[in-house]
C-alpha cells in the first residue's frame, strides 16, 4: 500500500490520473505490470485497475447494489446472466463498507461517506490487481476512515492512494512518496519520509514527531498559531 501525500496542489491527484490513464503525460512512460498502459484496452486495463475517484457521482438513479454490481462488468460478456456467485460477490462486498442495509436504497440518496464506501465496494467487486483511491476518507467521519483503509490493505491487491491525514497514512501505509509543487520531495517508509524538518519544509507546518503506542510508525502533534515561515525558521532554530 502507497500513500500519496502532500499540500494542495501538490500534483497528488495529477499523478494518479495519468496512472489510470484519465490524463495523458507530458512524458516519461506509464507501465503497469510490464507494459505501457497505451497498450491495454477499456476493458483489459479495468480487468486488473480499479478507481475510486475523490468525487463521488450524485444523480445516478440507481440503487447501491446496482451501483456495486456495475463492478461486475469487465468481466461479464454482453449478453451473460448475473450468476449467483456474482450477487454473493456484491453482498459480500457491500458487507465489507457495511452498506448491507442500504442495497434497495437509491443510490444518490446515500451521504456523502456512505457513497464513498458504496464505490469502494464496486472496486472490490471488480477484482483488480491494482486499486487506486483518490482521497478514499473524503466525506468520512474517522471510524470510517481507519476502517475503509484497513479494508483496502487488507484485500491481498497492490493500493495507491492519496490521503490528507498524515498520520493515518503514516500507520496504514507500508510507502509514502511526499509531493511537492508536482515533484518529488521524498519516498520510503513512513520513519523515512515524516520528519518534523521535512513537515515543516513541505507543509509549513511546526509539528513533533515520535513513535506511536502501539505500532511504532512516526506520530504526529501539530502546534498551533504559527505561520508558515515561522514553522521553518522556528525548526531551523531548533535544530542549531
Amino acid at each position: 500500500m502507497l500513500g500519496l501525500i502532500g499540500p494542495n496542489g501538490s500534483g497528488k491527484s495529477s499523478l494518479l490520473r495519468c496512472l489510470y490513464g484519465f490524463i495523458k503525460a507530458d512524458s516519461g512512460v506509464i507501465q503497469l505490470f510490464g507494459r505501457s498502459i497505451k497498450n491495454y484496452s477499456a476493458n483489459e486495463l479495468a480487468k486488473c485497475l480499479a478507481v475510486v475517484q475523490q468525487d463521488t457521482p450524485s444523480n445516478l438513479d440507481i440503487t447501491t447494489e446496482q451501483l456495486v454490481m456495475l463492478g461486475l462488468t469487465p468481466h461479464k460478456s454482453l449478453l451473460s446472466m448475473t450468476s449467483k456467485k456474482d450477487h454473493e460477490n456484491v453482498s459480500s462486498a457491500l458487507a465489507k463498507v457495511e452498506l448491507s442495509h442500504k442495497a434497495k436504497q437509491n443510490f444518490k440518496f446515500l451521504s456523502g461517506g456512505e457513497k464513498q464506501r458504496a464505490l469502494i465496494a464496486r472496486a472490490i467487486v471488480q477484482q483488480p490487481k491494482l486499486l487506486v483511491l483518490d482521497e478514499p476518507t473524503n466525506h468520512l467521519d474517522i471510524r470510517y476512515q481507519i476502517q475503509i483503509l484497513e479494508l483496502v490493505k487488507s484485500l491481498d491487491i497492490t493500493v495507491i492512494a492519496s490521503i490528507h491525514d498524515l498520520n493515518l497514512a503514516s500507520s496504514l501505509c507500508d510507502n509514502l512518496l511526499m509531493l511537492e509543487e508536482g515533484r518529488v520531495s521524498a519516498s520510503g517508509r513512513p520513519k523515512q519520509v515524516l520528519t518534523e524538518k521535512r513537515i515543516a519544509d513541505v507543509f509549513g507546518v511546526c509539528s513533533a514527531v515520535t513513535e506511536h503506542p502501539q505500532n511504532g510508525r512516526p506520530l504526529i502533534q501539530y502546534f498551533y498559531g504559527y505561520t508558515p515561515k515561522e514553522s521553518v525558521q522556528i525548526y531551523a532554530e531548533e535544530v542549531s
